[in-house]
């Protein structure tokens, strides 16, 4: 492990440690907890042969979430494809500020793997939810990780452009759209630019026009006192408040995540 860490290291992981640890863990089949219990024992040449592996891909920068299938988000595990964003911690911004107030129904826009879709009635048990993504590969996922969790029968998942195949209106829509500008994916870490699907990242432009959308659109799908919640990169709190301002929405809030950086816009219709 030791060894596998320094490999790890030399090619650039940011954690080579912890992603040692938890690819022998998954090599092993045991809980990453339990892997200094089994460090006394002799590997068989099975786990070995799995584990070389497994760190040769970490080392060309493959995620760990690829490499084990899963990834924990909101206190649970998510299945996790090349077809869908690896979940990340900042998200759970966006569940905690969603489920500060009730809501009944809730629309998720390029749901992905459905982490929130599906955290969010996992969480709240009487309520129903629609996700919808471009990517038919990323609406299987989410799909599948609603029967994981046990809320497919209250979730709705199928492919649409934003709003294209909506209908009817919701209480809360959130969504994580792509918001790199097209400049910066030259600059993201090997494992978004080379193994996550770059739709999920980008919009090829400015890295803002999915809220020009979600603003113009969104009004139109919600109740009465609904409210929209977006999470926006680290430096476009201001740019994405003005865009739901110029669009009409009376009540517009930036939020920031637990490293004090912007993270999530809410913006409400006139009460």
């Amino acid at each position: 492990m030791a060894a596998a860490a320094s490999r790890l290291r030399a090619a650039g992981v940011s954690d080579p440690a912890r992603d040692a640890r938890l690819l022998l863990a998954h090599a092993a089949s045991v809980d990453a907890a339990r892997v200094t219990l089994i460090a006394p024992e002799e590997i068989a040449p099975e786990i070995a042969e799995r584990y070389e592996h497994l760190i040769a891909l970490r080392a060309v920068r493959v995620p760990v979430s690829h490499l084990v299938g899963s990834r924990a988000f909101y206190g649970r595990d998510f299945k996790i494809s090349r077809e869908v964003l690896d979940p990340r911690p900042e998200t759970e911004t966006l569940i905690d500020l969603a489920l500060s107030q009730p809501f009944d129904r809730v629309l998720d826009l390029g749901t992905g793997s459905g982490c929130i879709l599906v955290s969010l009635l996992a969480e709240r048990h009487d309520a129903y939810g629609v996700g919808v993504d471009l990517s038919e590969g990323a609406c299987l996922q989410a799909s599948a990780n609603a029967v994981l969790h046990g809320v497919q029968a209250r979730a709705d998942i199928y492919q649409s452009d934003w709003f294209a195949q909506v209908q009817g209106r919701f209480d809360l829509i959130v969504a994580n759209p792509p918001y790199l500008a097209k400049g910066e994916m030259a600059h993201v870490a090997p494992e978004l630019r080379d193994h996550e699907p770059h739709m999920a990242l980008t919009d090829g432009l400015d890295g803002l026009s999915a809220y020009r959308i979600i603003a113009a659109q969104a009004q139109g799908f919600l109740t009465a006192q609904g409210r929209v919640m977006v999470e926006i990169g680290w430096q476009q709190g201001t740019s994405v408040a003005e865009i739901f301002r110029n669009s009409g929405w009376a009540r517009v809030d930036l939020s920031h995540d637990l490293d004090g950086r912007a993270r999530v816009i809410t913006a409400g219709q006139p009460a």
